[in-house]
């Protein structure tokens, strides 16, 4: 048996690729930066560190404790979260409760740290700010994001056999490729207090869900769909549209099935996504005196998606030109949406795989639309089209086929040096932004270009040796240094 498994091993190039890469997320833990800066990421932990410690959605303490020691010093932030109130007089929270609890585990681990600490005589803080709490919420996110490589490489292999295809490494590759050439690597190890790697990760547990539930669509399996749909929903308002893709791929089932079960079924999500969602309907309540969102936050939307192409497109601040290897996920969805019969696969698995990209186009076009309903589409001032982190998990599924189906040696290299080229563009972005190379309200495209493939490459080891040592001296207001344009 031993022998088996070892020859098993050997021969899954994939599952090595994605073993490596568990390995190099586990070593670079140092890397992950512990610390809040920005007025997202402070909404987020204030509303852990207030539940915990308050036991309320009362943020006036957690904002003066901020702004007050420093960690943020923008005056906008003082108006809009320290003079401004909701409905019922408490201070605004644009962020939702689903981080606060999938941070808490880490949260409580720290707490109880400190306490231990403490006790033993140590002088750190046990008040949910000292460096211990901020720590733990950052290697949290951290951890959410390798969940959501790791769900999607084994989502991309198990939609790879559906399609008859021997995954001979695409799968890894694309995981790799993911992780390094879009702003997912950025919310894990520059920012990661933002909500961005969570929702990347409860993202890819609904969608590793639905492929297991859709085979049999029962009572028990749709409530677990709403659960995860709910947390998705709680972590950030808009992931919830991408349940328009299996809500797509229910409602076809319902042709075939008899229809008191399927009631059941429906019956079942809804009761559970309910139950779930009780914590941030009473957040809701509690902050806005309604069963929604702030109204600053209603006002900014537009419903007929005006910069849906612009989101996408623009080059300033679309989503291509932040993060080019979109387009060979994107090219991968149409392969999907396409598909002939191939290698071991039958006929029937290539309609099932035809309509799974089609509900996986569904899910994207459900972000687009969403992001592009948003009056502040460009998200100026944050890395990349940050909204898109949620769709992580497609991203991984388009780029393995991709990658799969090269069918000479020479394309298979030619892919190589767009994937390449595409990780080193998201990188270069990276250090021009933390570094404060870069106007960080957009792209200039031919500037970004060439410090991406001249300056950052002969700055690298000085650019390594900052973040390694220096790391604070990154997001000042830098100047520019000579050789940059």
């Amino acid at each position: 048996m031993w022998r088996r498994l070892s020859s098993s091993w050997s021969s899954d190039r994939s599952a090595r690729g994605i073993a490596l890469l568990l390995l190099v997320a586990a070593l670079s833990a140092p890397a992950v930066t512990t610390r809040l800066y920005a007025a997202d990421e402070i909404e987020a932990f204030s509303f852990l560190r207030s539940l915990w410690f308050d036991h309320d959605v009362s943020f006036d303490n957690e904002y003066r404790h901020f702004y007050d020691s420093r960690v943020i010093t923008d005056k906008g932030f003082r108006r809009t979260f320290l003079e401004l109130t909701t409905e019922t007089g408490l201070r605004l929270n644009f962020s939702t409760i689903g981080c606060a609890l999938l941070w808490a585990p880490f949260y409580a681990v720290a707490d109880a740290g400190v306490r231990v600490a403490r006790a033993m005589g140590h002088a750190v803080e046990a008040d949910g700010y000292s460096r211990p709490y901020v720590a733990a919420v950052c290697y949290g996110s951290a951890f959410y994001g390798v969940m959501a490589l790791v769900l999607g490489f084994a989502i991309a292999r198990r939609l790879l056999r559906l399609g008859g295809i021997a995954d001979a490494g695409s799968a890894a590759a694309a995981t790799w490729a993911v992780w390094l050439g879009t702003p997912l690597l950025f919310y894990m190890y520059v920012a990661p207090a933002f909500t961005h790697a969570v929702s990347a990760c409860s993202a890819a547990v609904f969608v590793w869900a639905w492929l297991r539930v859709r085979e049999r669509w029962s009572p028990r399996g749709l409530a677990m769909l709403g659960v995860l749909a709910a947390i998705m929903a709680m972590v950030r308002e808009q992931d919830a549209f991408l349940a328009l893709g299996p809500g797509l791929d229910f409602a076809w089932s319902l042709r075939r099935r008899p229809a008191p079960r399927l009631l059941a079924s429906a019956l079942a999500f809804t009761g559970a996504f309910a139950l779930t969602f009780l914590p941030q309907a009473a957040a809701y309540l509690a902050l806005n005196g309604r069963l929604g969102p702030s109204r600053l936050v209603s006002r900014k939307m537009s419903w007929t998606a005006p910069h849906a192409l612009d989101v996408l497109l623009s080059p300033l601040n679309g989503y291509v030109a932040w993060t080019p290897l979109v387009l060979l996920a994107m090219t991968g969805w149409v392969m999907m949406l396409t598909w002939r019969r191939s290698g071991t696969g039958t006929d029937q698995d290539a309609h099932r795989l035809r309509w799974l990209g089609l509900c996986v186009a569904v899910m994207a076009l459900s972000q687009i639309y969403i992001a592009g309903s948003v009056e502040s589409w460009t998200v100026a001032g944050a890395f990349g089209q940050r909204r898109f982190v949620v769709l992580t998990v497609l991203l991984v599924v388009g780029v393995a086929f991709v990658l799969s189906r090269a069918p000479t040696r020479l394309a298979r290299v030619a892919l190589s040096l767009v994937v390449v080229a595409g990780v080193w563009w998201n990188l270069g972005l990276m250090v021009q932004f933390g570094a404060g190379w870069m106007d960080r309200q957009h792209l200039d495209l031919r500037k970004n270009a060439y410090n991406t493939f001249v300056t950052v490459p002969q700055r690298l080891p000085e650019i390594s040796y900052r973040y390694l040592f220096e790391r604070q001296s990154f997001y000042r207001n830098a100047t520019v240094p000579d050789g940059t344009r």
